[in-house]
């Protein structure tokens, strides 16, 4: 059962009842991601992120975390280019208690100044955790070849000067702009009564007024830059990214097959070209990312230091063997048939379920629809996907980035 509701103040809420199980995971979606910062607030997003947890007015940072834990819920949140998310995943029973956390932590939250300082010097480690991991760092260094330094080429963590420079003002003015009920979905999945979901929404959130929202198309200007960052370590890790279509494009699902086709399984081309064949390198894969305004079809693979120029010809050959269309049924059908499990896997969980419908009512306006989805996959045919070729890999825009002892960019 699929239960929507639009309140006054353009709060939207969208619950999908699952009878057969004992939980529900409930979502906070704020239509808010580092692509929406100024350079003043690179990183501020998942700054405001971490510190809803540090203390409301009635509970301490401790509290919050005591609490969910005395009643076995587990919650978190994430920051995206995007999308800022917060969510606690409980059993039905104890489903009220959790919100009501959830929901103080949210709208009250109070920044104390020792815990903004604390936090500060955590997230400064969590940038330099990023840059010792260097497929994370290869991947960040990636979107800024291909997106430049702003829009969805910022990093979600932002500078180290920037994080340590936030004071309250600056939390309150960002949150003041984008933190408003047009701009926020609630979602929930689970076995919870839709009526009972409606009431704890409305006797939390219908006191936000109903302010203009200052979120704005994010800028894009595609950069086709090459990056190389040196570093002492064993291997070498590539990226590589194509343009490709934006979200909800006409042939989005048939890029999805497409990926899967090059680099979506182990069963896909650079998995068995690349490391079964060539034995180059331990992970290699290719992903898609799509925004409101544009995509990117990216590969990315850590690979032996002496011989990464032959994986990252590996790597081409198999894009250019894709351009060829030299793609048959059986690859096709493989490529289709994974795209429709994972549809179907993702109803067997709460969590998948809530951002699902979460996401799809927070970019798109509309309620997520499995039959459709599914049907929307099953219709795409084998010349979809030869389109798709040739929306998706423009030699004109690629970018590249290359972490490890290699001696220039790609």
């Amino acid at each position: 059962m699929i239960y929507f509701k639009s309140f006054d103040n353009g709060l939207r809420l969208v619950v999908n009842k699952m009878d057969s199980l004992m939980s529900v995971t409930m979502g906070i979606l704020v239509h808010t991601g580092a692509a929406q910062e100024s350079d003043e607030e690179d990183g501020i997003s998942h700054f405001i992120e971490h510190m809803t947890f540090k203390g409301t007015h009635k509970r301490t940072a401790f509290q919050i975390s005591d609490e969910m834990d005395r009643i076995g819920a587990q919650s978190n949140a994430y920051t995206s280019k995007d999308m800022t998310c917060y969510y606690v995943k409980s059993t039905t029973g104890h489903a009220q208690e959790a919100f009501d956390v959830l929901a103080d932590m949210f709208l009250d939250s109070t920044f104390p100044d020792e815990e903004m300082v604390r936090e500060k010097g955590v997230i400064v480690e969590e940038i330099n955790m990023n840059e010792d991991t260097p497929d994370d760092l290869c991947l960040d260094l990636l979107a800024g070849a291909y997106f430049g330094e702003r829009g969805y080429g910022r990093t979600i963590l932002g500078s180290r000067k920037n994080v340590n420079g936030f004071t309250l003002s600056d939390v309150k003015k960002y949150m003041d702009k984008h933190y408003v009920p047009q701009n926020i979905v609630i979602s929930m999945a689970g076995n919870i009564d839709p009526i009972t979901a409606e009431k704890m929404v409305a006797d939390r959130f219908l006191s936000l007024e109903n302010r203009c929202c200052e979120r704005k198309p994010v800028k894009v200007e595609l950069k086709a830059g090459n990056i190389l960052k040196k570093k002492d370590i064993e291997q070498v890790h590539i990226g590589i990214a194509f343009p490709s279509v934006k979200r909800y494009a006409p042939l989005y699902d048939a890029t999805l097959i497409l990926n899967a086709i090059l680099g979506g399984s182990m069963s896909s081309r650079l998995f068995q070209t690349v490391r079964e064949k060539l034995g180059l390198a331990y992970t290699v894969y290719s992903y898609t990312t799509a925004y409101e305004e544009c995509g990117a079809l990216c590969v990315y693979a850590g690979v032996n230091s002496e011989k990464y120029l032959d994986s990252v010809d590996a790597i081409y050959d198999c894009i250019d063997d894709l351009k060829k269309k030299n793609i048959g049924e059986d690859e096709f059908t493989r490529g289709k048939e994974q795209l429709i499990s994972s549809s179907i896997f993702a109803q067997e969980s709460t969590s998948s379920q809530m951002l699902l419908f979460g996401k799809e009512l927070l970019y798109n306006d509309n309620i997520y629809n499995f039959e459709e989805r599914i049907k929307k996959i099953s219709s795409v045919t084998l010349d979809d996907v030869f389109e798709a070729v040739d929306c998706n890999f423009d030699d004109k825009f690629k970018a590249s980035a290359v972490v490890g002892a290699a001696d220039k960019p790609l």
